[in-house]
């Protein structure tokens, strides 16, 4: 593959990354982030790792259409993970770690050429969504953004589940992995679950912290066996949109001000 079609930062050398950066085209960073967490007994604990970075994939094209390059960064994978509490493979970090692991790689992909820096999150806890927030605290005007469908602008335009708050490896996450790495779905599985109506964003609202005091006794809420590939494609191209919408704005902020 041609340098100047490299769209993953790992796979660039210092000088090719140099050329793209003295192209004309602003060179835009999107890092996908997620956590180490249990999804069920049907999908992997990088997850939300696999969803963020296939929402980059897609994002990438989106971006080079609208006159931006775009090169997908390595990804954060351990994130807060608070709610997942006493289950297995559950891995958590302070959140002010976080903050400032992540504030470090907005930093050091600005000072190596990147015009921007977008943090692509699909860890939805919320005291983990504060923390990479608060990572780009202080940074210039349009040189950074998150990418998060916790807001309200983002949650309207998913799927029923997902606004429903029922979406913890249900039929949203299953859908979204089967689309874009289905090696990590186990299928028999999945095909065997029941759906299990349970709101983590009523629960949370309500004080309830840990997947475990929800109900959610094997980790997941929603349903997963209703999902599919082309529900998943659906929500990736959504999720898509969604990271070229604030990269573009943050970009037109700063053109803005100059």
């Amino acid at each position: 593959m041609s340098a100047s079609h490299r769209t993953d930062l790992a796979e660039h050398t210092t000088e090719s990354f140099r050329a793209l950066a003295s192209a004309g085209r602003p060179v835009v960073a999107l890092v996908p982030v997620g956590s180490v967490e249990p999804h069920g007994p049907h999908l992997s604990l990088l997850t939300d790792v696999v969803i963020s970075r296939a929402a980059c994939a897609r994002a990438v094209s989106l971006l080079d259409e609208r006159g931006v390059a775009a090169l997908i960064a390595p990804a954060v994978a351990y994130g807060v993970t608070d709610c997942a509490t006493g289950f297995a493979g559950a891995v958590s970090i302070p959140a002010d770690v976080l903050t400032a692991y992540l504030r470090a790689i907005v930093a050091g992909l600005r000072a190596a050429g990147c015009a921007h820096v977008c943090l692509v999150n699909n860890h939805l806890e919320p005291a983990h969504d504060a923390a990479v927030r608060a990572a780009i605290d202080g940074v210039p005007p349009g040189a950074a953004s998150v990418a998060c469908p916790l807001t309200r602008r983002w949650a309207r335009t998913l799927s029923a589940e997902f606004k429903s708050g029922a979406c913890h490896a249900g039929q949203y996450e299953t859908s979204i992995v089967l689309a874009a790495a289905p090696a990590l779905v186990d299928e028999a599985a999945r095909a065997s679950l029941p759906p299990v109506p349970i709101s983590l964003s009523e629960q949370l609202r309500a004080g309830v912290t840990t997947f475990a005091a929800m109900g959610m006794s094997s980790a997941y809420a929603g349903d997963p066996a209703a999902a599919s590939a082309e529900e998943g494609e659906a929500q990736l191209a959504a999720l898509a949109e969604m990271i070229a919408a604030e990269v573009l704005e943050a970009i037109a902020l700063t053109a803005s001000r100059a």
